[in-house]
């Protein structure tokens, strides 16, 4: 089964209860989705450096489709009091394992037929890392028509955008049938395993 690594955006940063919560979750425990906590007192966050890594979640998740991955974790972190999913995205930089994924194709032999496949980013040691972006327009150049962003990512964001924005409003049950949606808010289940 593939393992599918992107970023969800929760409703806020992770309080010491909610962290605490998280690591005592079973739906969390293969270490598959991990956050960033940050200091104690709520007024400190915005000297963080990258505050808005305080309220992302990375994750590793096997699964046959992204957005089956992404959903996986979504109702995982409704086990969290407080706690929700309201957007997902893709990080610019991958390996070509990534890359090849979210492509659909075999970059190393497409990278010998075609000249011009980006250079590794810079300062990356190791492993080398590669720009989406990049390689999605070099793609482009040699003929393969590939998004910069999957439909399963644009599916799985506007999703929980969707969710996030109706969580709290009072929108009437033929409203919501009128724009295609369930007339009732179904509580999420949680994961198997919890």
């Amino acid at each position: 089964m593939p393992e599918w690594s992107f970023t969800l955006l929760v409703n806020q940063p992770l309080t010491a209860e909610q962290a605490d919560a998280f690591d005592h979750c079973d739906a969390f425990a293969d270490g598959a989705v991990s956050y960033t906590l940050g200091p104690e007192n709520p007024g400190d966050h915005a000297r963080v450096p990258d505050s808005s890594a305080l309220e992302e979640l990375s994750c590793d998740i096997d699964a046959p489709t992204l957005l089956d991955a992404v959903a996986q974790v979504a109702r995982a972190v409704r086990l969290v009091p407080g706690l929700r999913a309201v957007g997902v995205r893709y990080d610019d930089i991958v390996t070509l394992e990534e890359a090849a994924q979210r492509c659909g194709r075999e970059l190393s032999r497409r990278r010998e037929e075609f000249t011009g496949f980006p250079d590794p980013e810079p300062g990356t040691g190791g492993t080398e890392f590669y720009s989406w972006r990049k390689i999605a327009e070099w793609l482009a150049r040699v003929g393969d028509d590939v998004p910069e962003t999957p439909p399963d990512l644009i599916v799985a964001d506007r999703a929980l955008r969707l969710a996030d924005a109706l969580e709290d409003a009072d929108v009437p049950p033929g409203t919501l049938r009128a724009l295609g949606l369930p007339a009732t808010r179904v509580s999420p289940s949680p994961p198997r395993g919890v």
